[in-house]
């Protein structure tokens, strides 16, 4: 019986997605039926869960560089969040093997370190699920689990060295406030390789596009894990633990795995991969933006087709556009770079010539001349980055 409640429990948690219909919108092809939201703190998001809060940032805010704070995605495991943290009295604890055990406090974090910020993309490792063929279980999200943000506060090295982590240190844990609705669902901890930890990247945010971290994004302090999937990025931060041995919790060691022995995370719903590993650097993707799928542009007039593309950190030197089922490719035009974690706008010129349906594709390529697939898939749903269609009409 205990297990039967472990399985519902972690299975609401996990795949919940109990939207209801007010507005429609669609986006890479495909049309679905949304709920907007006005949660506190918050504008209108896009619902995916309500208990725990699961929210979707609107295709239309990444016309922006940073997706503001009040719209920036929401993704939470547990249902047990707090809805009002005591900044005077919390603290931020960390222990293990360490010379010295801390207990910090927002003062402490603003005044004994020195302030870092750092440009990053934070991407849902089920981000665009919905567009899984064939499709899979979990909370089925469009482009919109995703934001770009500029985070403020300290470096995790930083912190590590006043509490003097031991040199035998393999690897580092990360637990926030939000608690299991059951004595038996696991609680949501990660955890990073100790080199990683310390790579003076990775660090602890205590604000967002200079403002305080909104609460439903991880107030009062959020993990930034530059390059890697948001499944790391471990928001109310209050607890890190310095291990001297490999952490085998439940969301490290069960759940957010993928293929080993492939590239972007991709096996066959015939033949499933049996070597299995965390899931962790972001793969290089491409989206369309604007116009949004299905609008109506006109005929020998040129249009703006704009969009995003980001990787795990390595630069996104090239995209293309192609309005031909991919037999041909031409170059967009990239915006400035914002840095190697953000991600980096992009433009072409369309000019349809006759009354049409166009199917335009677009794919991007890194540093490292990695690109994207034309089709991808996985059981759980992770890690889409294979080549995007945006539908359009000329009139």
């Amino acid at each position: 019986m205990k297990n039967i409640f472990f399985i519902i429990a972690l299975l609401l948690t996990i795949f919940s997605c109990n939207t209801k219909t007010e507005s429609t919108s669609t986006v890479a092809g495909a049309t679905a039926k949304d709920e907007l939201i006005k949660p506190e703190g918050k504008d209108s998001m896009l619902l995916l869960t309500d208990r725990p809060p699961n929210l979707e940032t609107p295709l239309k805010y990444f016309l922006q560089d940073y997706t503001p704070n009040n719209v920036f995605f929401v993704r939470w495991h547990l249902a047990g969040l707090p809805t009002k943290i005591n900044i005077d009295t919390f603290r931020l604890r960390v222990s293990g093997n360490v010379q010295k055990e801390l207990s910090l406090s927002m003062n402490d974090l603003k005044t004994k370190f020195t302030p870092y910020t750092i440009t990053a993309v934070c991407q849902c490792a089920g981000n665009s699920r919905s567009f899984f063929d064939p499709r899979v279980p979990g909370g089925q999200w469009k482009n919109g689990a995703m934001g770009n943000a500029k985070w403020t506060g300290v470096k995790l090295k930083d912190i590590l060295a006043m509490a003097g982590a031991k040199n035998d240190s393999k690897e580092v844990s990360f637990n926030g406030l939000d608690a299991p609705p059951m004595a038996a669902t696991p609680d949501f901890v990660k955890s990073l390789k100790y080199n990683h930890a310390t790579d003076g990247e990775v660090m602890i945010a205590y604000e967002m596009n200079g403002e305080q971290l909104p609460l439903l994004n991880g107030y009062p302090l959020k993990l930034v894990v530059p390059g890697w999937y948001a499944t790391y990025w471990v928001g109310m931060l209050s607890k890190i633990d310095v291990l001297t041995d490999t952490f085998r919790g439940f969301w490290m060691q069960k759940a957010y795995l993928i293929p080993k022995e492939s590239k972007n995370g991709n096996e066959h719903p015939d033949s499933l991969a049996t070597k299995m590993q965390p899931i962790n650097k972001i793969d290089v993707r491409s989206l369309f933006v604007s116009p949004e799928p299905g609008s109506a542009i006109t005929v020998g007039r040129v249009t703006d087709i704009q969009g995003l593309a980001f990787d795990g950190g390595d630069g996104i030197t090239k995209v293309e556009l192609s309005a031909d089922s991919g037999k041909t490719w031409m170059p967009a035009k990239l915006d400035a770079d914002l840095g190697k974690y953000s991600w980096r706008r992009w433009h072409y010129n369309f000019t349809p010539a006759k009354k049409d349906i166009y199917y335009l594709q677009i794919k991007a390529t890194n540093a490292k001349g990695e690109t994207q697939p034309e089709h991808q898939w996985n059981r759980s749903g992770y890690m889409r980055n294979e080549i995007e269609t945006l539908m359009i009409k000329a009139e």
